[in-house]
């Protein structure tokens, strides 16, 4: 028991330090504007890279459920800018369809 936690807590310090280094090292530095907006959109690049692949392989034999909840999800983000909103809510518009239609 005891092993596991140091495996855990080495663990921890290893994905803590890159995160921590370019903190300390950037943060003092100005950013160019263009590169600032550059990196404001690679969030988003990297969340629908990484989900939008699995969204088509999720509910194979409903493909309804699969485009009512990319378009709820992509609706609501260029509506209302929230993306946990806009995850909630097609998750919700997806398990609607595969209950009721």
């Amino acid at each position: 028991m005891k092993s596991y936690f140091f495996i855990i807590l080495g663990m921890a310090v290893v994905t803590f330090i890159p995160r921590l280094l370019p903190f300390i090292f950037i943060s003092k530095k100005e950013i160019h504007p263009t590169l600032k907006r550059f990196l404001n959109y690679i969030p988003y690049a990297t969340l629908g890279a990484l989900i939008l692949p699995g969204v088509f392989n999720a509910i194979p034999n409903q493909p309804k459920a699969v485009w009512a909840g990319i378009v709820t999800a992509v609706f609501l983000s260029w509506w209302k800018g929230n993306i946990i909103l806009s995850v909630l809510a097609s998750v919700g518009i997806s398990f609607l369809m595969i209950q009721y239609f």
